[in-house]
């Protein structure tokens, strides 16, 4: 029986399109665990453990003075929270399922769905674990103050935006180039361990060691949420539409080489994988 599809107009077709990403989305989250209380729960103690990590670093090595006056903690979550979100979405866009994958076999499916609803679900579970954190250390431990609470949350999605980009560029590379990729996009993550600055105070880096740094669109992102968190901290060596522009030209890339391989889409590529 052949089934003929009615005209849909503009609105209903992208109603559609957001019910199939966020469906997808789900399905993401939830592979990753069965329950999703233990799913946000491992991402709470990976966050929690960087936190603690870092602590113990500055006070193993006396360089508390060097950060900002005000929260030390909430200094560190500053950093740890950007780059978890950061890396978390460059990691769920490279993991997206390709164009030769057999469940871009059903009509709603495509790519550009699969992409948007690996990086949405990165995105709720690292802010759903930021909320939490925070909350559980404004109650349990101390009171938190905020300067600029709505500019901090942008620069957190600015972040992850970030990380998109990046994503979408290693993600178009993967079928053409699967070792390259999977080797140079671990090295840039691990090397954000430390050129994302969240150990540092970009107004007190010497200019020689700034210059290391500033290629870095994390970097950025770091400095200017903590511009906006701590009210006596204004950035001085950091753009916020640096890393922003930086995610869409990835953005461009990506998108344009991911439809370039979809026109030369092989199902021999999973058998790589």
């Amino acid at each position: 029986m052949i089934l003929q599809r009615r005209p849909r107009s503009t609105a209903a077709t992208a109603f559609g399109l957001a019910e199939v990403i966020y469906h997808s989305a789900v399905r993401s989250i939830r592979k990753t665990h069965g329950n999703a209380f233990a799913a946000l729960f491992l991402n709470m103690a990976q966050t929690l453990l960087l936190v603690l990590v870092f602590y113990a670093v500055f006070g193993l090595f006396g360089i508390r003075g060097s950060a900002i006056r005000g929260d030390f903690m909430l200094y560190i979550m500053t950093g740890v929270f950007l780059f978890m979100c950061h890396i978390k979405a460059i990691s769920a866009v490279l993991g997206a399922e390709g164009p030769a994958s057999p469940i871009m076999k059903h009509a709603p499916m495509n790519t550009l769905v699969a992409v948007l609803s690996e990086a949405l679900g990165a995105l709720y579970i690292q802010v759903l674990s930021l909320f939490v954190v925070l909350f559980v250390y404004h109650v349990g431990v101390t009171r938190i103050e905020v300067h600029d609470p709505a500019g901090a949350m942008s620069m957190v999605l600015l972040a992850w935006f970030s990380g998109v980009g990046i994503g979408m560029v290693f993600l178009a590379l993967k079928p053409w180039l699967p070792g390259f990729v999977q080797i140079s996009s671990q090295i840039y993550m691990r090397a954000n361990m430390l050129a994302s600055g969240k150990m540092f105070v970009a107004n007190m880096m010497p200019g020689f060691l700034l210059v290391y740094f500033t290629w870095n669109p994390l970097f950025h992102a770091i400095d200017q949420a903590r511009g906006y968190t701590f009210i006596n901290y204004v950035p001085m060596h950091s753009s916020a539409a640096y890393p922003f522009w930086v995610a869409v030209a990835g953005l461009v890339i990506g998108l344009m080489g991911e439809f370039y391989t979809r026109q030369r889409a092989s199902v021999s590529w999973l058998a790589g994988r």
